[in-house]
């Protein structure tokens, strides 16, 4: 065989052999960039799961750092109110006007306390004696409340009828499910039938279930001022209002100055009062995005304060 030949018969083996290294090589390439994007994959979901754990601890030693802070604030809260009592012979919103709802500045971020009266409210559990018989006199007052609100006038049987202990409905169906005691909140009002959330909402800011049942004339809104007697009409209501903005009523029988009270002023001795016990409050401490809100309902008198609800967000 010459030597062309012998060259000829020797391409196709080589040729094969070509093939076969670059397949093999092509396949080391491919499983090396496989075990690349693997390798990647879990370094950036490493990565990742570092990342979100290490945020998540930080909101969670911010939080801790908040709620500590609304806890103060509250504390704070009670203090201010424990002196203004102790102080004055009457509670009147401007005398915390300086700190309520302004923010101050903490450790971390801003603090703001809300101070509420409660006893600028119309007590929804007084509608009940003790003994489980109906109050008519605060009766009539939560009818004039309905009705200064425009609310539907026979809610007022259907709270009755919720709490009272019998069973005998003032409307057809206002003792289904009746619970036949005392409301534990005020958001209770909505399990009662024929109470919607509109009605609530419109009536949550004049009613409370705490204090002793006295309105407090120096921060009562006009509708539970007009809740007090069929005479006190919305003019009559803001002539109280004008009257407090210039000089606080430091004693009940202060309502006899205002114009149009003379008679009515004696007839409301015994429901009114001008100071509060109870207060409804509300801190929020706030760094960046998050948020740690305390709200509380707070018994203060002259050497104590006790807590009646708390609730932390």
């Amino acid at each position: 065989m010459n030597a062309k030949c012998r060259i000829s018969a020797l391409r196709p083996k080589t040729a094969g052999s070509h093939a076969v290294l670059f397949n093999a090589e092509g396949m080391a390439l491919v499983l090396t960039l496989m075990v690349l994007a693997v390798l990647t994959a879990l370094v950036v979901e490493f990565a990742y799961g570092v990342y979100v754990n290490t945020n998540a601890l930080y909101n969670w030693q911010a939080s801790q750092k908040l709620s500590i802070t609304a806890k103060s604030a509250i504390k704070i809260a009670s203090k201010l109110i424990s002196e203004n009592i102790n102080q004055y012979s009457y509670t009147h919103p401007d005398l915390l006007k300086d700190f309520n709802g302004k923010p101050f500045a903490v450790a971390q971020g801003t603090a703001t306390i809300w101070i509420e009266d409660e006893s600028s409210k119309f007590n929804v559990n007084s509608l009940v004696f003790p003994n489980g018989t109906l109050n008519e006199k605060a009766y009539d007052s939560f009818l004039r409340l309905l009705k200064a609100l425009d609310l539907d006038e026979r809610i007022a049987d259907r709270v009755a009828d919720w709490i009272d202990a019998d069973s005998v409905p003032r409307l057809q169906d206002s003792e289904r499910k009746a619970k036949n005691g005392y409301l534990d909140s005020v958001d209770e009002l909505l399990l009662i039938e024929g109470v919607d959330r509109k009605s609530y909402d419109t009536l949550m800011p004049y009613v409370t279930i705490y204090g002793n049942g006295l309105i407090n004339i120096n921060s009562a809104g006009a509708p539970v001022l007009m809740s007090l007697s069929e005479a006190i009409d919305k003019e009559m209501a803001g002539r109280v209002i004008r009257y407090r903005e210039d000089s606080p009523f430091e004693r009940a029988e202060d309502i006899l100055k205002v114009a149009g009270f003379e008679t009515t002023g004696t007839s409301l001795m015994g429901r009114i009062t001008v100071k509060g016990t109870v207060f409804h409050v509300t801190s929020a401490a706030k760094t960046g995005d998050i948020k740690r809100i305390i709200e509380s309902i707070l018994e203060i008198s002259d050497n104590s304060s006790i807590v009646r609800y708390w609730k932390e967000i």
